[in-house]
């Protein structure tokens, strides 16, 4: 857009929304001659990754003509709904004021202001990217304050380029990156101190993914949307490398773009776990897949089984990765892969929460190392209780992420008996590991209350498919060399050569799991 004054921004945009709200339509606040139709479908998505909204107070910004102002009004306790041109917001109050309480306010949201603490959801579906980036940065600040603790931040946006087939005489809008509103809001710190105790709050991810329905409808896939939620800030207490949070440490530190790239280039293209595409089929195997039936994978790295899964099997699969890197690589290769049944998110797994018996297979292949509370995570599987504090009550609700007969899949990195070696623990302390042994950790899976629990040790597998990657890796040295450096290669054989050492001292094991849901 080039330089202009903040007030010739504000004024810009103005004037392209005057433009666009004359009748006050659908197809004119979406900018789209199929708004109709995208709202049937898009709506119910949209919906269904919000937390539960019961007892809540909700803010909704950019609320148009109320698209989702009357479902936010049926689920809430109050929703206040937010826009800054005046036929949207007539429109809105006229047909959705009498639904339940709810507030309807003419406003320009960079002049709006409310008490710290007073909602416990705020939503905005195409608001940012109407912003400045100094205007951004100054509400999302807002946001956190405007949040209670442990409330959440939903918003859609769109990236890269426009969606809507509307033509526009001229266009304010900012179509940024994905990876642009990610580090803005998880670097985002709040400081809400008192005399005796010191608080600091921050954004955590919940999830990050494409609008599906733009992609089944329109081949595009710069739709995304996001689920924050304000959590706690220990700003002594810091993850490995100083990162102050677990997904940057991933996408800055174990996982970057390269480095992932690397471990593609060891355990075959599309894969970033052990075995890449035999295990794969190994394991997969072992579950029976039917066509229809969808399927969850915790941890989905570069998305290779996935695509596999879909390709062979006909069953959906929604892959999952805290790490925004993995993700990223993931949906370029779907682009290529044109695999509907396959959809990518950036979220949280600890946090994600799926409307009950949504799968019929929970999946996972050497992440959930990575999660301290394994317990707590494998009852999300099983059965989940939810609780909130809205409006000052505590709500639980249950859910289960498996139906009935649904099936689970792991394999993880494990250990030995303690005590380990010194060069063992040094290695799980940088790394961040949890890990157990393979029994342990199928005692978890039982304790839960799955059936038919296997617990394997698979580390002699394990041992063999490091030392066929080795050999694979001393073949191809000069094309790894060329593609990344001789640096990079003396690296990765380094790390299979001492990821060997460990597993024949007895420190380092794998474990595969299999258990099912009653």
């Amino acid at each position: 857009m080039g330089f202009v004054s903040t007030e010739t921004e504000r004024n810009m945009m103005t004037e392209f929304w005057k433009e666009h709200s004359k009748f006050a339509t659908v197809e004119e606040m979406m900018l789209d001659s199929n708004a109709q139709e995208l709202t049937q479908h898009e709506l119910p998505e949209i919906l269904s990754m919000l937390p539960s909204l019961a007892g809540s107070d909700v803010l909704e910004l950019g609320a148009g003509i109320g698209r989702y102002t009357r479902h936010l009004i049926g689920k809430a306790r109050h929703v206040t709904a937010v826009d800054f041109m005046e036929k949207f917001v007539e429109k809105n109050r006229l047909d959705n004021s009498h639904l339940g309480s709810a507030e309807f306010i003419q406003a320009d949201v960079t002049k709006l202001d409310f008490p710290k603490h007073s909602f416990d959801v705020v939503f905005s579906n195409w608001l940012l990217m109407y912003l400045s980036d100094q205007e951004l940065k100054s509400l999302a600040e807002k946001f956190l304050m405007w949040l209670r603790p442990g409330g959440y931040l939903f918003f859609r946006e769109s990236c890269f380029h426009q969606s809507g087939d509307r033509k526009r005489d001229f266009n304010p809008t900012h179509y940024r990156s994905p990876a642009y509103y990610n580090h803005l809001m998880t670097s985002l710190l709040l400081d809400e101190s008192e005399k005796t105790e010191k608080k600091c709050y921050g954004f955590d991810m919940v999830l990050n993914k494409t609008v599906h329905t733009y992609v089944k409808m329109k081949n595009n896939q710069n739709q995304l949307c996001w689920l924050m939620q304000k959590v706690h800030r220990d700003v002594v207490q810091q993850h490995q490398g100083g990162f102050s949070t677990f997904q940057e440490f991933l996408d800055n530190q174990q996982y970057t773009r390269t480095g992932i790239l690397r471990y593609e280039k060891m355990f075959g293209s599309g894969y970033v776990s052990t075995g890449g595409i035999s295990t794969t089929k190994e394991f997969v195997d072992m579950l029976n897949l039917k066509a229809g039936q969808k399927v969850l994978d915790v941890g989905c790295g570069i998305g290779g089984g996935d695509f596999y899964m879909a390709k062979t099997f006909g069953v959906e699969v929604l892959g999952m990765d805290l790490s925004s890197n993995m993700v990223e690589i993931a949906m370029e290769r779907a682009v290529k892969e044109k695999v509907p049944l396959v959809q990518f998110e950036v979220s949280d797994a600890t946090k994600r929460m799926f409307p009950d018996t949504t799968f019929d297979v929970v999946y996972s292949r050497d992440m959930i190392l990575h999660i301290s509370d394994k317990l707590d995570l494998f009852r999300k599987f099983y059965v989940s209780v939810y609780t909130g504090r809205y409006a000052n009550n505590y709500l639980c609700a249950v859910d289960s992420w498996l139906k009935s007969g649904g099936k689970l899949l792991i394999s993880d990195y494990c250990c030995g008996e303690k005590p380990w070696s010194p060069a063992f623990e040094d290695y799980v302390n940088q790394r961040g590991y949890i890990l157990y042994t393979p029994q342990r950790y199928g005692q978890f899976l039982s304790e839960v209350g799955f059936s038919n629990v296997h617990a394997e040790d698979r580390t002699e597998q394990f041992i063999q498919v490091i030392k066929a990657e080795l050999q694979r890796a001393g073949e191809m040295k000069e094309e790894f060399i060329q593609e990344f450096s001789q640096e990079a290669y003396d690296a990765i054989v380094n790390g299979w050569t001492e990821k060997l050492q460990r597993c024949e001292t007895g420190d380092q094991r794998w474990g595969l799991f299999y258990a099912t849901k009653e």
